[in-house]
Parts: structure tokens; sequence; C-alpha cells
């Protein structure tokens, strides 16, 4: 199953790897895939080392005043869309400033993020699944040491989670050619079974952007 166009067009840049599934209840253990360390080549590994260890804050960049009004207009929707889950207002806007950067710099749909965080984890930040993965997007700890400074508690940090997350998605679109069915399967250690696929995908549509509709209210 090829992602469909428009998928296609909104994912570009980079290069990344790993990770599970979890729909919990709120307190118990997110439900992991059955993950695999990849074999990178050097190159791949160098890329991902430099975007982890990569210092500038994530505070969003505009190239011009139109593009800032977009930004401001998915950040409303979203906190609107996110309070339920998280009501404090700094927490959710920390969040949602972090996710939509971390996104964007890996060439990511910041709604596919949000959708996949969702079926991860919850949005819960100290998530942790049977298999061990950690954090908003579970990402399994063995990446610390692959690409990182292998401090696994840093996994528990919103910032390095979400960029560990994104960029590990992002190398995994690279590898399927941009077949995003095929790059969550890897990304959920379940490659060429539907569910996982199916529940991002599915999860991302409540988290799509729609700047007409926005505008027009």
């Amino acid at each position: 199953m090829q992602v469909h166009g428009r998928a296609r067009a909104r994912l570009g840049a980079a290069a990344f790897a790993a990770t599970l599934v979890a729909a919990l209840l709120a307190g118990g253990p997110a439900h992991a895939g059955n993950q695999k360390e990849e074999a990178l080549a050097d190159s791949v590994r160098l890329a991902l080392s430099n975007a982890i260890n990569d210092a500038r804050p994530p505070k969003p960049v505009f190239r011009d005043e139109a593009a800032r009004l977009r930004y401001q207009q998915w950040f409303n929707e979203m906190s609107g869309r996110l309070k339920k889950r998280m009501p404090d207002d700094f927490s959710r806007t920390e969040f949602l400033e972090a996710a939509w950067y971390e996104a964007t710099r890996a060439g990511l749909d910041p709604g596919l993020v949000l959708g996949l965080i969702q079926v991860e984890s919850a949005y819960r930040k100290y998530a942790v699944s049977i298999a061990g993965a950690r954090g908003y997007m579970q990402v399994m700890p063995f990446w610390t040491k692959v690409i990182g400074d292998s401090d696994r508690r840093k996994l528990f940090h919103m910032q390095t989670n979400l960029r560990y997350g994104c960029s590990i998605l992002r190398m995994y679109i690279d590898m399927e050619r941009g077949n995003l069915y095929l790059a969550l399967g890897r990304y959920n250690g379940s490659r060429g079974k539907p569910q996982y696929p199916n529940a991002v995908l599915a999860a991302w549509k409540k988290w799509e952007f729609q700047p007409a509709a926005v505008a027009a209210r």
C-alpha cells in the first residue's frame, strides 16, 4: 500500500528510525511491537546522531508573516483539541511548540506526529511499554546507544523524546522510499501487518489541520 499523494507530499527531508504501539489506559504500560535494531550505514548513523545532538531550542522561526499566522492558527486549533489531555496551559504550549518544531524539522506533518503519539502513548510523558520503549513516542532505549549519549533517562525528556521519535520515523520513511504504511510498520516493529499503520493513519485524521476552515471562523 503506497501512501497517497497528499501524504507523500507532506513528507520531505532528512534520515532516521524505531518504536512501538500503545493505546493505553491511564497508568497502564504501553504495548510494544517486536522491534528490531536496524543495521545502519555509517552515513545514516552520523546523520541521526547530528540531528539528535543539535542543541538549538525548539522555537518556531518563520520565513514571513503568512507563515507565522499559519502556525498561530495551527497552534490555536491543536491547543483546543489537546486541552482535555493536557489541561495545564504552560505544559500544553511547551509540548505543541516542540512537537511542531521537531516534526517540521524532520519533514513530517505535525498532525501525523500527534496521531502517532496518540496511538503510542496516549500523550503520557512517562509511558513505558512491555518491551521497555519510553515516553511520548515510545522510543526504544537502544537508540540512545546507537545515535545518542547512552543516557536512557533522557527519553523521558519531552523534546529529546520527540526529536528521537521524529528523526527515527523520518529515517524509516526514507528507507521505504516514501511508503508511509511500511515506514510505520517498521517504527512499530510490525512491518507488513496492517493494525498499527491503520491505527496511526486513522488517528492522523483527528489531528489534521485545515487553515482555510480555521481562518473562516
